[in-house]
């Protein structure tokens, strides 16, 4: 497309600038979720501003703003969250998707342990699980399951791929991850031989844990000779 300069300003090969051409409003919106050994995945949720209702953590990009500084403006405003750096997802760019005008959302996620959100503001924010989220505005279910099946696949990949245990663990304490995160029971063997390609055995006990102390573990480098988990 030919592009013509006239008047210090960019036309297009039909004449039009970019004034010309209708353009939606951009937000963001995040999926803030962490795990539960009860409750699985829950996911952050926060009071409509002078509405009924509740709906993820977002807001409208500003101009000049980068999309990742909207995202830690709208966790730190209207969740009471910081220091959280959540990633993109995708775009949801459903024409109707936003009963206010023409809205393209920029969705984010992120994966917390519990300890990260107790900055949050009790009484304007909830956690809930994934599979029950309550009724929300616009696509923000779609986001959540979204989210969800992007996290799950990842941790199908490997082990606690958020660093949510730490440099070190045990086997029991990442298939209860892992549990969290799938939303269902893992058989103890199966999860064992999965992972045994994927951690290595650091020759250390777990301390101040119930019953017998188990083998700690860490996360294979990538040209790390294989090595199998213990018991």
């Amino acid at each position: 497309m030919l592009t013509v300069m006239t008047d210090k300003k960019f036309r297009d090969s039909t004449g039009r600038t970019l004034e010309d051409y209708p353009r939606p409003s951009v937000a963001v919106d995040t999926a803030l979720l962490t795990p539960d050994p009860d409750e699985g995945l829950l996911v952050l949720e926060v009071k409509r501003e002078s509405m009924s209702g509740w709906r993820l953590p977002g807001t409208f990009l500003w101009k000049g703003e980068r999309l990742a500084d909207a995202v830690r403006r709208s966790l730190r405003t209207k969740a009471g969250v910081e220091g959280v750096a959540p990633h993109q997802l995708r775009v949801f760019d459903d024409p109707k998707r936003d009963d206010r005008g023409w809205v393209l959302s920029v969705a984010h996620w992120a994966v917390v342990r519990p300890d990260r959100l107790t900055s949050r503001f009790e009484t304007e924010t909830r956690l809930v699980p994934v599979r029950s989220p309550g009724r929300l505005v616009y696509d923000h279910r779609l986001i959540i399951d979204s989210a969800v099946e992007h996290i799950r696949s990842r941790y199908e990949a490997e082990p606690d791929p958020d660093r949510l245990l730490g440099e070190t663990f045990t086997v029991l304490e990442l298939r209860k991850l892992h549990e969290a995160v799938t939303g269902e029971p893992l058989d103890r063997d199966m999860f064992r031989r999965e992972m045994r390609d994927r951690i290595i055995g650091t020759g250390e006990m777990s301390k101040g844990t119930r019953g017998r102390p188990a083998e700690l573990f860490r996360r294979r480098g990538r040209h790390e000779p294989h090595q199998r988990a213990g018991r």
